[in-house]
């Protein structure tokens, strides 16, 4: 990655700090349901959205290009509650490119069901550290740095700390009021919610899960254009490495969303693997999501 020079450069010229760009997010609104609103409403909506995702700075980094984030938000309207209430489920996907090639791996997929958030035509989407300004702004902020983190720790050691604890951040200063009103930002609301993800990431029992994404990604699937055999050895050594994570926090919500982005590319990455390999990936990935547990098996052709 380019970001240290580049911030190097920047500041000897004395032009400063340029916008980042670290996304590029493609937002969809799925309106189906949506029979009394005004279709400007969700015109302004998909505009805002792809301004504040796309054009803020999220970080002090720089982002070449090529090294942009991409991804997808398509939120469906379920309920129309007022004019300008609304209940939505938010899918969400990111992937980062791997290095010397064409390839985007995911890096994270979730559908947050059940959203409920207020916006009229033309509103601003403003974010400010440690302020509520609307459950819509802090839910597309809190999911923008657990991405930004995901990034981070693939390119380095837990290299994403900080932006987890701005993610963090973001779900303690929810008030009680709208935390009550908003769920999903509380243990009580289930056991799949934005609460127990942030808890599963930072939690000590997954911490060698954290560092098992950094020789996933940057010692496994980027080094692979070089040589195939050592990235995916790599990669392998990853797995066992998260089997030990899911021995000591069983079903944690961070393993089950791995599963969910990572279970196809394992398959056919490893499809040209050792038997050894192989059977490491059936026997882990078989554990972890158990409910898919046969399809691992097409790893074997």
């Amino acid at each position: 990655m380019n970001r240290f020079f580049t911030l190097l450069f920047f500041f000897f010229c004395g032009i400063g700090f340029i916008n980042a760009q670290e996304f590029n997010f493609r937002v969809t609104l799925n309106t189906q349901k949506a029979q009394t609103t005004d279709p400007k409403v969700w015109e302004s909506l998909e505009l805002a959205l792809q301004q504040f995702l796309n054009d803020r700075q999220w970080s002090s980094d720089t982002y070449e290009p090529e090294e942009r984030i991409e991804g997808n938000i398509q939120i469906t309207i379920s309920e129309e509650l007022s004019a300008t209430s609304f209940k939505a489920d938010f899918t969400i996907q990111a992937s980062r490119p791997v290095f010397n090639s064409d390839y985007q791996t995911a890096l994270f997929t979730y559908v947050d069901k059940g959203v409920g958030f207020e916006y009229e035509a033309f509103q601003p989407l403003e974010f400010s550290d440690n302020v509520f300004n609307s459950n819509l702004v802090s839910i597309l902020s809190y999911y923008c740095y657990i991405i930004l983190g995901l990034d981070y720790d693939s390119f380095a050691p837990f290299g994403g700390e900080k932006y987890f604890q701005k993610a963090q951040d973001i779900l303690n200063n929810i008030p009680p009021g709208a935390a009550a009103s908003y769920k999903g930002w509380r243990s009580l609301d289930g056991n799949r919610n934005r609460y127990w993800l942030i808890e599963s990431i930072l939690s000590p029992r997954t911490r060698n899960w954290r560092k098992s994404m950094y020789d996933y990604h940057r010692q496994g699937l980027d080094v692979m254009s070089d040589d195939v055999a050592i990235g995916r050895a790599s990669m392998a050594a990853a797995i066992r490495t998260i089997e030990k994570v899911n021995q000591d926090y069983p079903n944690c919500m961070i393993l089950q969303l791995f599963a969910l982005a990572k279970g196809d590319e394992l398959i056919e990455i490893f499809k040209g693997g050792t038997r050894k390999e192989q059977s490491d990936i059936i026997r882990v990935m078989s554990k972890i999501d158990a409910a898919n547990a046969a399809k691992y098996r097409k790893v074997r052709g």
